[in-house]
């Protein structure tokens, strides 16, 4: 009886033991897409959190609410925004009617600059994707128009509420406590009208890229009509002005998602929309290599500044010299040594149509950006080792992870259709998004 007993009781733990390992197994064979899922779940509660609306889905597009999104916007900002016709405050003749908003944010870029230092105002050419475009030998350095910082994109902009690689666009969020450096005569003073940052770039960029809304032109374009639509609650005493104009590029600029790219079809239930080593290189993002901690929301941006020690513009080729302001980034702007060399947290969709990254382009390749943040090095070593980020430390990837950290970040969040949101002409009929003779011949356009 007492050997039938151990029989039976060892047959229990055989069993007991089985059916444990069984779920462990189970546990780490469920399918790549359902354990994604589940840590998305773990993270964020749903994976809904990540997902863009419709370009079209103006409602949940988050927008300024002393600027709703209207289709109306929308169509004259997507003009406005590649018209070459307002380029008015060239500094030399030459230079007139052949710029835009989008010589420095064009599509053909992932509406970033297509070179490390994007050129409006000075510049001429554009090559394939906007790789082309050069210095206009007629313009002293001085009279150029030319970023000091690597230009960001214009993607993802409804999910940022301050602008600029510093955030000194928008009155409202992190800048709250800043109208200190909202001073007159710069362009920060724009922020005093109480717009998000979107808004206020947008504002701010006429000015500041020699771009000249001119009532009477309006009203003697075919424009006039579109003000009329996009602002009919405007007194037409008004109506024609550099802030509606601002307020209907920041409409335009809002509703640029790259919502079909696969990460975010597989995130609304296409479950074939990435690869068995996309999804790998999602959990990675998500969990080991620690992206999620900084990358968060719908467009993969925290709305934060971190100081990761990444070099500044330099080199024979930059165009410009680069002030201290600009090298100290958020601290820069706030006066607040404490956010000296911080830079906010830039968006990740479409950036395999460039060959720069890093606020200064320091780098060549996502690759490679990848495996800064995995050796955790910085390489300015003008940045003083106690603002580095206490989150900028290594991260223990092999080499396949990296490479599958890469994938996720160069295919699953790459939309191929961005020409949706560029227009097919422009009222003028001027070429864009730059007309002078070489860009033109570059783009085919006459």
């Amino acid at each position: 009886m007492k050997h039938l007993l151990n029989k039976i009781s060892l047959c229990l733990a055989a069993l007991i033991l089985s059916s444990c390992f069984s779920d462990k197994d189970d546990y780490e064979n469920l399918p790549s897409s359902i354990a994604l899922e589940n840590r998305l779940i773990e993270l964020y509660g749903s994976k809904t959190d990540l997902i863009q609306p419709l370009e079209t889905d103006y409602l949940a597009i988050p927008s300024d609410l002393n600027n709703p999104i209207t289709e109306a916007k929308v169509e004259l900002g997507k003009l406005l925004y590649h018209e070459t016709m307002i380029a008015r405050n060239a500094s030399h003749d030459d230079g007139m009617n052949t710029y835009s908003c989008a010589s420095c944010h064009h599509v053909d870029a992932g509406f970033q600059s297509g070179i490390k230092q994007g050129i409006g105002d000075g510049g001429i050419g554009f090559g394939l994707k906007g790789e082309g475009r050069t210095k206009n030998t007629n313009y002293p350095e001085t009279d150029l128009d030319v970023q000091p910082i690597r230009s960001p994109t214009t993607l993802n902009v409804a999910f940022q509420q301050v602008m600029l690689w510093n955030g000194q666009f928008g009155a409202i969020g992190p800048n709250q406590g800043t109208e200190a450096q909202w001073t007159t005569g710069t362009p920060m003073e724009n922020n005093n009208l109480g717009f998000e940052g979107v808004e206020i770039q947008a504002i701010a960029g006429l000015d500041v890229h020699r771009l000249v809304i001119n009532e009477d032109d309006i009203i003697n374009s075919s424009y006039k009509a579109l003000f009329d639509i996009a602002f009919p609650d405007v007194s037409v005493n008004n109506r024609y002005s550099k802030l509606n104009a601002g307020l209907a590029i920041a409409a335009y600029e809002r509703i640029l998602l790259p919502n079909q790219s696969p990460f975010q079809r597989w995130l609304r239930g296409e479950e074939n929309a990435m690869a068995e080593d996309e999804i790998a290189g999602a959990k990675l993002f998500f969990d080991k290599a620690q992206c999620y901690t900084c990358h968060s929301g719908p467009a993969l941006n925290d709305n934060k500044f971190h100081a990761l020690g990444m070099n500044d513009l330099e080199g024979a080729e930059v165009l410009t010299v680069i002030d201290e302001r600009t090298k100290k980034g958020r601290g820069g702007f706030t006066g607040n040594a404490d956010e000296d060399y911080q830079f906010k947290t830039p968006q990740l969709y479409n950036l395999k149509d460039v060959q720069f990254f890093g606020h200064g382009g320091s780098f060549n390749s996502i690759k490679s950006v990848v495996e800064y943040k995995n050796e955790a090095v910085a390489e300015n070593y003008s940045v003083p080792q106690n603002k580095i980020s206490p989150q900028f430390m290594p991260l223990g990837l092999t080499d396949v992870e990296v490479e599958l950290v890469t994938l996720f970040l160069e295919k699953s969040l790459y939309d191929d259709n961005l020409q949706r949101y560029v227009p097919d002409n422009l009222p003028s009929g001027n070429c864009f998004p730059n007309a002078d003779v070489m860009s033109s011949a570059d783009l085919g356009c006459n």
